[in-house]
């Protein structure tokens, strides 16, 4: 029975959903319970490291304000994606068959694509806000205000999630005649690829156009904008301080987004490093903002101090009772 009639039986529901066979899972056979292993524990660290930041974000009112705000999102969008990619990808690495029914790989291509593109709105729009308080202090609060930044917020989130439904809608009127995906994980341009010959596949090229736009007009902002934070900076040395204090986390930030994207884009290397984009941004975004930024550092050497505070007046406590 060939693919593309098995299709055609499923599209009626004369048999089961044929899903699709991820096949890059051939490489892992030989080391399964290490990378098993290695996988859950890093899956573990990056959600206590996003819970635990915006936790502390949102507990703490100190930190309601919009930098902070933004980067809540940002851990937020990081627990997002890694949900769409490790438990199913874990799963996978424990079973023989490497399949994924035809809905759960479009969502997954969803997920995956409005993750990446939602960080990279996310660190265009701390661009803004880190653009205004440097080089428009006066007119930041009074522009800055809490509708602003929740439409600011929204902008991130919604832009994406539109774009990509819209694409995903596309990828599924197509017809396919094939079933391999030669990843661990479900792509667009991956089912796109498996599309039949006669397939219509013009408005998916167009869209996927329309997406490379979107996403070089956010990075050719975010230059623009720092580009202009470093112009005014060298001025004064107060400036100089606060983009020290606010800026370079950030900017390591979209550094560490830029390199992963390139490297994403070398054909000979997507073999390996698919999915880097899961492993370094979720990881490296609360450890580089948690360590660097004032008011979270203080806050969180704050919570160990008043932790180990605590511990001793419970140790030392029964030593006061007997001198007495």
């Amino acid at each position: 029975m060939t693919t593309e009639f098995r299709w055609r039986l499923w599209k009626f529901r004369l048999i089961k959903e044929p899903g699709f066979i991820l096949s890059g899972f051939n490489e892992t056979m030989n080391f399964t319970v290490p990378l098993f292993s290695v996988t859950l524990l890093y899956y573990c660290v990056i959600l206590f490291f996003n819970i635990s930041l915006v936790l502390l974000i949102v507990l703490d009112e100190s930190l309601h304000e919009p930098m902070y705000i933004f980067l809540s999102s940002l851990c937020i969008n990081a627990l997002y994606g890694t949900t769409g990619f490790y438990p199913k990808f874990l799963s996978d690495l424990l079973s023989s068959s490497h399949r994924i029914s035809y809905e759960g790989c479009l969502l997954q291509a969803f997920i995956m694509y409005s993750f990446a593109c939602c960080d990279l709105s996310i660190l265009a729009v701390m661009a803004f806000d880190r653009y205004l308080a440097i080089c428009r202090p006066l007119h930041y609060h009074s522009f800055m205000t809490k509708r602003r930044l929740s439409q600011l917020v929204c902008f991130s989130w919604l832009t994406p999630f539109c774009v990509f439904a819209i694409n995903v809608v596309l990828t599924a009127r197509l017809k396919l005649c094939g079933i391999k995906i030669q990843r661990a994980l479900c792509l667009n341009w991956l089912i796109v690829q498996l599309a039949c010959p006669e397939a219509d596949t013009f408005s998916n090229n167009i869209s996927a156009y329309v997406i490379l736009v979107i996403n070089v007009s956010h990075w050719l902002f975010i230059i623009w904008t720092y580009l202009y934070l470093i112009k005014t900076c060298v001025r004064s040395r107060e400036d100089r301080v606060k983009f020290m204090q606010t800026c370079v986390p950030h900017l390591t930030s979209v550094i560490i987004n830029f390199t992963v994207m390139v490297f994403d884009s070398m054909y000979f290397l997507q073999n390996f490093i698919t999915i880097e984009f899961l492993i370094i941004p979720p990881v490296m975004n609360p450890l580089i903002y948690g360590f660097k930024l004032t008011k979270i550092r203080n806050r969180i050497l704050g919570l160990f101090y008043f932790k180990r505070t605590s511990k001793l007046r419970v140790f030392c406590s029964p030593n006061k009772n007997r001198a007495k």
